[in-house]
């Protein structure tokens, strides 16, 4: 099968290299932790890099993007005739319904309403319920408003509407899209969704895919599902997916989730829509210049990482883009491909201590017994080797003691404790008797943990803070602890 995006230069297609190296010159100057960058024009990939410990097969979580690939199932069925986007979703779920009855909002929520987001939910539902369900917590949860009038973010709408594809088809999302093109695409064989906790998969956020895979399917919904002569998605309905269906105007504080919402795609600067997750996961379309963006990242904690990146594209690639082939210039190719062969997710950095070896030595193997606390921390213990300019984090607590092991301004590969996550970690000496540690989760799991010691005389102070959805609860806190 001949490649879906075949390589080409910048120039080729109109964009200019330097243009490309000062798009990621802005990404670094904002510290924007990304993980992966492609750039595809006239269907040929012109800029294509991961940052190590990513690589181009790598999974990565994909978040709210999944809501997109929920939309196109949705599509599917209306196609054959399974469904009408009018329908009521109660009539599709009678055994999830309460005994009492639903709330006469709930009975009024259309799939329409929920591709829209303009459900009777301010919020997702399973996040206000401790039923195991996820699904069933969309018709028993009380609603909030009258349902086809504004837009909220409702994830659980997504996420019963995955449930609906999967209860019609009898096969789960991906596999049900599998049938339908993406095996044909060559979209990852290895790719899934996570699960809930019943066993449904996580249709408003739990795709692990490769971005190339995310490239081949919003390249063929911005071709309004045809690629090579073949129609694989209903045209009309993603004419209608990717159109403003509801106005987002009190959405956050991104420009670009403010332009409007179609049936699970968002509508971008630019004449653009695209399939966006948290933390910078996205497939940004613009048909007007037969262009694709696609990112992943890690933003969960700058809340202007994710404008950063728009802001950045748009003032470098897009504005200086060509409607013809730029003249090709080797010396800077031959810089920005030596750059995107380079990139890799920041180490810390310190303030000049290096090591701070005289310190480190001091603390060397010293256990601090920990005051009583909510991360139910009992002890720690810090182990360095000089030679690797490296150390390891013993933590012990009511589950036994754990190793975290990270370089001194440099990434160290290894497992987080207990979690078994694939994670990079690095620290740095903010000064001299602080120490910081952050660990970035590279694992189906995406987010990180940032914790910080500061040593007085015979005592340690302790602050740790995770960004990662539902997990990793005992590493966000604050003790203290004294010397054994």
């Amino acid at each position: 099968m001949a490649e879906f995006f075949p390589k080409a230069s910048p120039e080729s297609v109109g964009i200019c290299s330097q243009s490309v190296m000062d798009f990621f010159d802005r990404l670094e100057a904002n510290d924007v932790c990304m993980h992966s960058v492609l750039i595809i024009r006239d269907g040929k990939l012109a800029v294509e890099t991961y940052y190590h410990p990513y690589q181009a097969d790598t999974l990565h979580r994909m978040f709210s993007v999944t809501k997109s690939f929920t939309s196109l199932a949705i599509g599917l069925l209306v196609e054959e005739g399974r469904i009408s986007l009018d329908d009521k979703i109660i009539d599709y779920f009678p055994e999830k319904l309460p005994a009492k009855g639903v709330h006469p909002y709930t009975a009024k929520i259309t799939i329409r309403n929920m591709l829209m987001m303009a459900t009777a939910h301010a919020g997702t539902t399973y996040k206000r319920t401790s039923d195991p369900d996820w699904v069933k917590s969309y018709f028993t949860v009380p609603p909030t408003h009258l349902p086809g009038t504004l837009f909220h973010y409702d994830t659980s709408a997504s996420h019963t509407l995955c449930g609906l594809v999967e209860k019609l088809t009898g096969m789960p999302l991906l596999d049900y899209l599998r049938t339908k093109f993406l095996d044909e695409i060559g979209f990852s064989k290895d790719a899934y969704i996570l699960h809930d906790p019943v066993g449904v998969s996580m249709g408003g956020s739990g795709l692990m895919s490769t971005p190339l895979d995310l490239a081949k399917v919003a390249w063929i919904v911005m071709n309004g599902g045809e690629h090579n002569g073949k129609q694989y998605l209903p045209r009309e309905y993603l004419a209608a997916a990717v159109t403003k269906q509801i106005d987002t105007a009190m959405r956050g504080n991104n420009l670009d989730e403010k332009l409007g919402y179609g049936y699970q795609f968002w509508r971008v600067r630019n004449n653009g829509f695209g399939m966006l997750g948290m933390g910078g996961q996205q497939a940004v379309c613009f048909p007007e210049h037969n262009l694709l963006l696609v990112t992943t990242a890690d933003t969960q904690e700058d809340a202007n990482g994710v404008p950063a990146i728009f802001d950045a594209f748009f003032e470098t690639v897009y504005q200086n883009l060509s409607a013809e082939p730029l003249a090709e210039n080797p010396e800077a190719l031959a810089k920005l491909e030596a750059r995107l062969a380079g990139n890799s997710i920041k180490a810390l950095r310190g303030v000049g201590l290096g090591g701070n070896q005289d310190f480190a030595a001091k603390i060397n193997e010293r256990e601090y017994v920990l005051d009583a606390n909510r991360m139910k921390l009992k002890s720690l213990k810090l182990s360095f080797d000089f030679d690797h300019n490296e150390g390891t984090l013993w933590l012990t607590n009511h589950l036994g003691t754990h190793a975290l092991r990270f370089g001194i301004e440099k990434l160290v590969l290894d497992k987080f404790p207990y979690y078994n996550y694939r994670a990079a970690t690095s620290g740095s000496w903010r000064d001299e008797r602080t120490l910081l540690i952050k660990c970035h989760i590279v694992d189906y799991d995406l987010g990180s943990v940032t914790i910080k010691l500061g040593f007085k005389d015979d005592a340690v102070t302790v602050a740790m803070r995770k960004i990662v959805e539902f997990k990793l609860n005992e590493f966000n806190g604050l003790t203290c602890g004294k010397v054994k």
